[in-house]
């Protein structure tokens, strides 16, 4: 797909992955709806966008509410005239173990509402949005790419039970989606980025971004524009589907 003059829909892109994938994208022409929930960030988005010289609109939505993505997604196709592209990137960590227990006494145990909250935004989050944006695709005659943001975690990983269950149902979303929606032309994608620096790594301790850092063939974190470029890879390459590209620098080797 050439981006130039279609309408790219990144959710999440206030900030972090989404903001560097709007920015890297605007390079070629692409118009873009950023949705997050900071109506601050979203505007500092936008004006990044626009200095790159694309087109951009903010709106300031929960990804969780059936109501509200419905909505934004008539909103953006009222304001675009079509939605072409799908970045479903807004996702959240609430880390912790399943249990703690000691003297084998289980003195805590992972609150439902800490699993429901990641859940809602990371799983059912990116079924609303991918929904609504199918459905202007297919009534729009759009032949469009829909990429779903999961992550190397998404094969288990401590501390992660939420986290990792939401990115593996991310991923069966993604092959399920891409072998439903062919027949319309649609494409559908997933990214499995490992450790990103992003603001919250770079204001861990020395010593734990070092031992990251370590862990990593290639000897450091991946930048975020190194997942733009995997974005621009899947909407180039017509013969890419349901399937998932990891970025993580060799660590799940």
């Amino acid at each position: 797909m050439n981006v130039e003059n279609k309408t790219i829909v990144i959710t999440g892109g206030g900030q972090g992955l989404g903001r560097a994938m709007a920015v890297s994208l605007a390079e070629q022409g692409a118009n873009f709806a950023l949705i997050d929930l900071n109506e601050e960030l979203l505007s500092e988005s936008v004006a990044l966008v626009e200095q790159a010289g694309s087109t951009a609109k903010f709106y300031v939505a929960n990804v969780t509410n059936e109501e509200e993505v419905e909505s934004t997604f008539k909103q953006i196709k009222a304001d675009f005239g079509s939605i072409d592209v799908l970045v479903n990137n807004a996702g959240i960590l609430r880390d912790g173990m399943l249990l703690k227990a000691k003297d084998g006494e289980v003195v805590k145990k992972m609150p439902l509402s800490q699993f429901q909250s990641v859940i809602d935004v990371n799983l059912t989050g990116v079924f609303l949005c991918g929904r609504e944006a199918a459905v202007h695709m297919v009534e729009n005659g759009t032949k469009g790419v829909i990429i779903n943001m999961s992550s190397i975690a998404r094969n288990g990983n401590m501390g992660q039970t939420n986290y990792a269950a939401s990115k593996a149902g991310v991923v069966a979303m993604t092959v399920t989606w891409a072998r439903e929606l062919g027949r319309y032309g649609i494409r559908v994608g997933a990214i499995a980025p490992g450790v990103i620096r992003t603001a919250m790594t770079d204001a861990m301790k020395p010593e734990m971004r070092e031992r990251l850092e370590k862990m990593k063939p290639v000897g450091r974190l991946g930048e975020a524009d190194e997942i733009a470029h995997t974005v621009k890879y899947i909407l180039e390459n017509e013969f890419f589907t349901g399937r998932v590209v990891e970025i993580d620098g060799g660590l799940s080797m």
